[in-house]
């Protein structure tokens, strides 16, 4: 099988080439924001000429891609409007009644300044079903619903959301409102939330399911027009999209529900961490994913991601309450401007220079000063870039940094460029003790797992000042989320809210509710041409002790549904709450609030390729030499003549003594002085830090 991974990110595309007989091929371009689908072209094409393939030998193509979260940042999605119960058309407006500062008067709220249906596109219709079973008490008005359809036709409307009360329960209702809405305008992109997201909540669930319709056009016509452009040049592969919870979905199913693409590119990197960690014999990790506009990090204790809480799932200030693996992100990469801000404080991002104009030393345009232009100047990077394909002026990095940083605060150029990646490090180092530490974990019982363009260059740095013996850097670390998407399986959740108590489960029904829900996910999969042996269906339920307002997410064993599948639930629940607050209260009823079902897709599993043998010795590999400046015990510059090595050369077993530069195509590693670097048998270099 010949696999194809595509990671489009906010400054570079990644990609990755991988077959069974062990061929591995790393590119990587700038991305086009335009259209972001000439940049992957591009990549997919040159790596196909390089490797003398014909595009229709290509079998799969895995694709990580932010246009569904950039849309939602930056209030660019389709104009969409809503079709909700009559007096309820407010609810994504008011939202929990709390602000993200409680006591401002003039913060932005983002659910009310850029809301994703505008009121005056938000329809209440006379409809009601209410709890417990969904029984209806005031019938659906067709003609209310025809004419408020007709209206948003005229006005324009891209996108319609239908978000009844408790439909949750009897989606009844919604259904004939989308049978209604392709009459009088089939052309719409639809998105009803009893099948977007069929849980309680009422303000997640209309929100959610706005975002979807929000981001729905534009997604659509991309994956439509991506598909197109492959096909049109002889690629017949199937084209797999990355989910926020850790799977890819078929470009069918993501131009369905667009709004599980929202963490897409982020997740590949941690799953691709998973995978190259378990060649080496550590067991925990947190991930520091540096591109050219964030910085995406990830806590794996036993090499397990966590998922985030329902509640906490939110893309730019906007709850979407979708499984994600938990990923913190902060505006922190190559691309992070450097500026004096007006009360005089220096800053280091989270504005980005992007792929256009890009760092100053790109000369695309850019003058101010970036992280990569620091990096420049202190010899950390050299002249070219992209295996030579870019080049870089030194020259223009200095002017920047000078006017906008030194000459403002009075420092030398060495000083103004390692302030920069002083406080670079500082905004990470933060984001990581956020991360590990408020969820109880120690830093220095975890290894630093340095991925992304720039993950490399600062990993020695901050794991130093956390405590951390271990940095872990990949064969393929600039392209690492495009090798966790060729290494991950089709995954598609299913759910529905259920309400019952431990003590008094209605075993049967619940047995139904599982069994629909896995036939859902089972036709799902064999729709995406998967084959009975490689379906597994999961299932898992989210639970809490009776009064609690937060679930936990527990494993449920398959089968019917009994006394004994209860209590087995009840002992996960209790012992995964211990773990998470440190107690259980096993004299109170537990509340199986959703039950879910993860139906999978096996794809085969990416085979590790061991590099040659050699010693201890890596002078074969050292390719010249130049000075680089690192900060010393007095935090001034320190200036030393330092090794450059070609990662192409080195070999298992060899060891590199620190100060030295390690040049691969996708990125650049510094092993800072006191360190030292090994390379294990597969190829992979484990940093020992001197702490």
């Amino acid at each position: 099988m010949k696999r194809m991974g595509v990671d489009v990110g906010g400054t570079f595309t990644d990609f990755i080439y991988v077959d069974d007989a062990g061929k591995v091929e790393v590119y990587k371009t700038s991305t086009t924001p335009a259209d972001p689908s000439i940049g992957m072209m591009e990549g997919i094409n040159a790596i196909c000429d390089k490797l003398h393939l014909d595009h229709g030998e290509i079998d799969e193509i895995f694709h990580g891609t932010t246009i569904a979260t950039n849309m939602v940042l930056e209030h660019k999605g389709a104009r969409a409007g809503m079709i909700t119960t009559k007096g309820y058309r407010d609810i994504i407006h008011i939202a929990r009644h709390k602000r993200p500062t409680n006591f401002s008067i003039v913060e932005d709220i983002p659910w009310q300044k850029y809301p994703v249906c505008k009121r005056r596109d938000r329809y209440g219709v006379s409809e009601r079903v209410i709890a417990p079973d969904g029984a209806e008490l005031i019938p659906l008005d067709e003609d209310e619903v025809r004419a408020a359809v007709r209206k948003m036709k005229k006005d324009g409307v891209q996108a319609i959301a239908v978000c009844f009360l408790f439909s949750f329960l009897n989606p009844a209702h919604e259904q004939r409102v989308k049978e209604i809405i392709k009459e009088e305008y089939p052309e719409v992109y639809l998105s009803l939330s009893s099948e977007v997201l069929p849980q309680f909540r009422e303000y997640e669930r209309f929100t959610t399911t706005g975002l979807n319709a929000y981001i729905g056009p534009t997604t659509s016509r991309y994956i439509k027009q991506l598909v197109k452009n492959l096909h049109a040049q002889g690629y017949t592969a199937n084209v797999h999209l990355m989910q926020s919870f850790g799977g890819v979905a078929s470009a069918e199913a993501a131009q369905e529900k667009p709004v599980n693409l929202l963490l897409s590119g982020p997740v590949g990197g941690v799953l691709g961490a998973i995978w190259t960690t378990k060649l080496t014999d550590i067991q925990n990790v947190i991930t520091l994913d540096i591109g050219g506009t964030s910085a995406d990090i990830s806590v794996l204790a036993d090499l397990k991601p966590s998922m985030k809480h329902l509640l906490d799932t939110k893309v730019g200030g906007y709850s979407a309450m979708v499984p994600m693996i938990d990923v913190g992100t902060i505006g922190a990469g190559g691309g992070s401007i450097a500026y004096i801000d007006e009360g005089g404080f220096f800053r280091v991002g989270p504005q980005s220079a992007g792929a256009v104009p890009g760092p100053a030393c790109y000369n695309r345009g850019g003058t101010k000063p970036t992280v990569s232009d620091a990096n420049i100047i202190l010899g950390r990077l050299g002249t070219k870039l992209l295996g030579g394909r870019m080049e870089i002026r030194k020259d223009l990095a200095e002017k920047a940094i000078m006017k906008h940083v030194g000459e403002p605060l009075g420092e030398d150029l060495y000083e103004a460029a390692l302030g920069i990646i002083d406080v670079m490090n500082n905004n990470m180092i933060q984001e990581i003790e956020k991360e590990s530490v408020r969820r109880g974990f120690d830093p220095r019982d975890f290894a630093l797992f340095a991925c992304g363009g720039a993950g490399s260059l600062h990993a020695c740095s901050v794991a130093r000042e956390l405590g951390m013996k271990h940095v872990i850097v990949p064969q393929n670390p600039g392209a690492l989320c495009a090798v966790g998407l060729v290494n991950t399986n089709l995954m598609y959740d299913f759910s529905k809210t259920e309400m019952q108590l431990s003590t008094k489960v209605d075993l049967a029904g619940l047995d139904a509710d599982y069994k629909m829900l896995e036939q859902e996910a089972h036709d799902r999969l064999i729709e995406d041409n998967m084959s009975e042996d490689d379906i597994v269906i999961q299932r898992v339920a989210d639970c809490r002790y009776e009064g609690q307002g937060y679930e936990m997410r527990v494993p449920v064993v398959g089968g019917p549904v009994t006394e004994e599948t209860i209590e087995k639930l009840k002992e996960s629940f209790h012992v995964t709450h211990k773990k998470q607050f440190g107690r259980s209260y096993r004299q109170v009823a537990v509340e199986i609030v959703n039950i879910r079902v993860i139906g999978t897709g096996a794809i085969e599993d990416l085979e590790a390729v061991k590099a040659p043998q050699g010693t201890a010795d890596a002078t074969a590999a050292i390719i010249g030499e130049r000075e680089v400046v690192f900060k010393g015990a007095d935090g001034k510059p320190v200036h030393e003549q330092t090794k450059i090595y070609d990662r192409s050369k080195l070999k298992a077993g060899n060891t590199i003594a620190g100060p030295a530069i390690i040049n691969q195509m996708d990125t650049t590693i510094v092993i800072e002085p006191g360190c030292t670097g090994r390379v294990n048998e597969y190829g992979i270099i484990v940093i020992d830090i001197n702490v």
